[in-house]
Order: structure tokens, then C-alpha cells, then sequence
């Protein structure tokens, strides 16, 4: 990933906007996509890449506030820098409080508009990080055996394997053979670390 240049996506109906910010963008080493409906951005398919979307909030079939919410409806995790000619602050607040990273108004400076980027890139790759993360870790959790995911979600729970044995009906020693393999299947090194696991990856379950 730190080879990879970052992609920058321009969601803007002003085409002449999105040619100087292309040119701007591309000249200090970014990839770019533009687009100038907020639908034609949906269907693209975004690869998984380091990136931000610079958005204009007034666009010709969907505003720019309605892609925001469709994007975290789809669980398309790019941040968003919201730019606008319009100098509208009640969908600049709404904006920022649903996640922007900032809301420039047309025209703003070119430092401005790298700041932000910089900083949405920044988060981007933390998301990407904490995704593979998650990822990973359910991966390894469809290893386990259905009476290895019971005990796991059991001791994320924080019970210890006496309680389990109990509650289960089960010998302590057949709960201490089921709880090492799903520390062995899950890489955990101790059971602080089988919790977080299992925290990062929703595995614990409220129906208990």
C-alpha cells in the first residue's frame, strides 16, 4: 500500500472544475477519477486503494448529502471533503456531524484543499488497516467448529471455563481442549487478545 498512489475521486457537475482539479491533483502525484452525477460514481467500481472523495453538495440527480448517507447504507468507507459555491452552513454542519472530513467553499486555496486531502488519506488507510484486520480475524473464526465458536463467543463474554463447563453441561476438561484449539485457530496469544479479537470482529453474541 505505501507504493500505491492514493485516488482521489471528483464528484463535481462543473466539468471545468473537475479538469483544473484533475490536473491539480494528478501534478502532485495523485490518481483521479471524476464524474459529474453522483449515480455514475456509485456504479464505478472502487478498487481498494488509499483514497478520498472530493464532493460538490449540489449535483444534478442526487445531492451530494443523500450520496453520503447512500455510502455508509453500501459501507463504501471513502472519506469525504464536501465543496460547495454555495456557502450553505446547515448542510455543511449535517455534513461534517455524519463524518466529512471538511466542507470547503468555492473557490478555496489550493493548500486548503491538500490539507484536507492529506488528512482524509490519512483515515482511509486506518479504515483499510482496521478492515483487513476484521477481515482476517473472520477468516480465522470460520475455522472454528461449531462448539469451538460457542466457547469462543463464551469466553469473549469473560467467562471463565469452570462457568462454561456449567453452563454447557460439558466436562471442565473438554471445554479446556475446545478453548485451546480456538486459541490456537485464532492466533491469540492470551485471552485479553482472544476478547479483542473477538470485539474487532462483532463474534460475541447478546442472545447468551
Amino acid at each position: 500500500m505505501n507504493n500505491t498512489k492514493p485516488l482521489i475521486y471528483v464528484v463535481d457537475d462543473n466539468v471545468s472544475i473537475c479538469r483544473a482539479l484533475t490536473l491539480l491533483l494528478k501534478s502532485h502525484g495523485f490518481k483521479v477519477e471524476t464524474f459529474t452525477r453522483a449515480s455514475d460514481f456509485l456504479a464505478y467500481k472502487h478498487p481498494n486503494l488509499p483514497s478520498c472523495l472530493i464532493l460538490d453538495i449540489r449535483l444534478p440527480d442526487i445531492n451530494g448529502l443523500v450520496l453520503q448517507d447512500t455510502m455508509v447504507s453500501r459501507k463504501l468507507n471513502i472519506p469525504i471533503i464536501f465543496i460547495t459555491g454555495h456557502g450553505d452552513i446547515p448542510m455543511s454542519v449535517q455534513g461534517m456531524k455524519a463524518g466529512a472530513i471538511d466542507f470547503l467553499p468555492k473557490p478555496f486555496t489550493e493548500k486548503k484543499l491538500l490539507n484536507a486531502i492529506t488528512l482524509a488519506i490519512s483515515k482511509n488507510i486506518a479504515q483499510i488497516k482496521v478492515h483487513a484486520e476484521i477481515s482476517k480475524i473472520k477468516r480465522r473464526a470460520r475455522t472454528l467448529s461449531p462448539r469451538e465458536l460457542e466457547v469462543f463467543r463464551l469466553v469473549a463474554k469473560g467467562m471463565l471455563s469452570k462457568q462454561i463447563a456449567y453452563k454447557r453441561g460439558i466436562s471442565l476438561q473438554t471445554i479446556k481442549i475446545h478453548r485451546g484449539r480456538v486459541m490456537k485457530k485464532m492466533k491469540a496469544e492470551n485471552v485479553t487478545e482472544l476478547i479483542h479479537f473477538a470485539q474487532k470482529a462483532g463474534i460475541t453474541s447478546s442472545k447468551e
